[in-house]
């Protein structure tokens, strides 16, 4: 397919953040997955682990085609690349519903876990080159508003997903059709960013500043030579890993913290926690990645690192003694492991430019399906053993915190050894970009 239509003259740049995030808000459905749990549990028989299944091979293709596809999104332009991201997505529902009404389970994990979540990996990294074209000034904004949608796609999804279920029913039709009006409505939704998408013109304003100071332009081969890559592989791991140690066991966690207390946590009340954290995830990406663009990258990420080791400890010490402070300092975790995800790209067109930055945040995204194993079995395989021993409370998540802030410490240090990136791995001159584009060293 070819590339976008080039904007024209006076075409409003704030007509490309809504494209992305149509796609972003679609995509984001993901996090809502855990709605269609219990009914496909009943309907098809299922075990708790069976029926996650289609949503961890999902976020593994997520990875994967982000990574693999990357270049190819850089080629083909931003409308190609939410065409896939459309077209996979939404075929990953109908695949499923198909699977849901001829109760053939493995029908429902090829479509939304394999053909869906190589749709989730396009479609997230879609649009990110785009933005920071079109906003140079205000990258970080730029790509928080897109990502912002990925965080709070789950927030409209839930409800609609849990109110389809309820008039449709929870039998195999009642879910096939929930999954065929979802593969209908994120079709359209998602046409309206890819008819909407515009590439700045050549010679337009927002296309002079395109390059990181100095002119910085590398290739993503290039790009994984250089040790700020990698630094920030470390950076983004662990602060995901922090983020994700909550996130993944929220409600059970507060539970624990104040079981012996003289108000225990209900269950409306833990999910109501889970709630706000969906909250601080989602406000995170733009609050904190609008504020990177005024303080800068590096400084941003000693905030997420530094202040998020002192939240972890401030829990480890003092969690179980005031909820408040339990909740504060677990939303400002989230909130800086949302941020993270939606400032990564901006830190990226800073060290290597916008040539291929789609290419390169692919790759990087690998950081994430690494924390997205390493946050959940740190926190579960310790609280697991610590329960074992006889051990309760706050008691089972005191060493996986200790981990945590290592980890973060770990994080900070990687950040503070960022340089700028030596010439060497530049791309010599604009003429040569279709040649470093196929990848050849620069």
């Amino acid at each position: 397919m070819s590339s976008p239509p080039v904007a024209p003259p006076g075409w409003s740049r704030w007509l490309v953040p809504p494209a992305a995030l149509s796609v972003h808000l679609s995509i984001g459905q993901a996090y809502a997955w855990s709605v269609f749990k219990p009914p496909l549990e009943s309907a098809l028989h299922l075990d708790g682990t069976q029926s996650a299944l289609p949503f961890q091979l999902a976020i593994v293709m997520l990875g994967l085609s982000a990574a693999f596809g990357g270049t190819l999104v850089e080629r083909n332009g931003p409308r190609w690349a939410m065409t896939v991201a459309l077209v996979c997505f939404s075929s990953g529902f109908l695949i499923s519903a198909l699977g849901a009404q001829t109760q053939q389970y493995w029908l429902i994990v090829l479509g939304y876990g394999f053909v869906g979540g190589i749709g989730l990996g396009i479609g997230y990294i879609s649009p990110v080159s785009t933005l920071m074209k079109w906003f140079p000034d205000r990258p970080g904004m730029a790509t928080g508003i897109a990502i912002m949608g990925f965080g709070g796609g789950a927030l409209i999804a839930s409800p609609w997903s849990a109110q389809m279920l309820e008039s449709f029913g929870t039998d195999h039709s009642g879910i096939a059709l929930a999954f065929l009006v979802h593969g209908l409505a994120y079709a359209v939704f998602m046409t309206l960013g890819v008819l909407l998408v515009r590439v700045p013109r050549p010679d337009g304003r927002t296309e002079s500043g395109t390059g990181a100071a100095g002119g910085v332009q590398v290739s993503a081969r290039s790009a994984l030579r250089t040790p700020q890559f990698w630094f920030l592989w470390v950076v983004l791991c662990t602060n995901v890993t922090a983020g994700i140690g909550i996130l993944e066991k929220a409600a059970p966690m507060i539970t624990d913290f104040f079981a012996d207390s003289s108000t225990p946590v209900s269950v409306s009340a833990a999910a109501g926690f889970v709630a706000l954290l969906s909250a601080a995830n989602m406000t995170g990406r733009i609050g904190w990645s609008s504020t990177s663009d005024l303080i800068g990258r590096k400084n941003i990420y000693r905030v997420y690192l530094g202040v998020g080791a002192l939240m972890y400890l401030a829990l480890a010490l003092f969690g179980d003694t005031s909820k408040p402070l339990f909740v504060l300092c677990a939303l400002v975790v989230l909130s800086f492991y949302g941020g993270g995800f939606a400032t990564v790209p901006a830190y990226l067109k800073d060290l290597f430019g916008t040539y291929q930055v789609g290419a390169i945040h692919g790759r990087l995204l690998t950081a994430w399906s690494t924390a997205g194993v390493l946050g959940p079995l740190i926190v579960n395989w310790i609280a697991d053993r610590q329960e074992a021993a006889g051990k309760d409370g706050p008691a089972l998540y005191g060493l996986s915190f200790s981990i945590m802030i290592g980890l973060l410490l770990v994080g900070f240090v990687a950040n503070e050894l960022i340089r700028p990136v030596h010439t060497r791995h530049h791309v010599p001159a604009p003429k040569e970009a279709p040649d470093a584009q196929r990848e050849q060293p620069a």
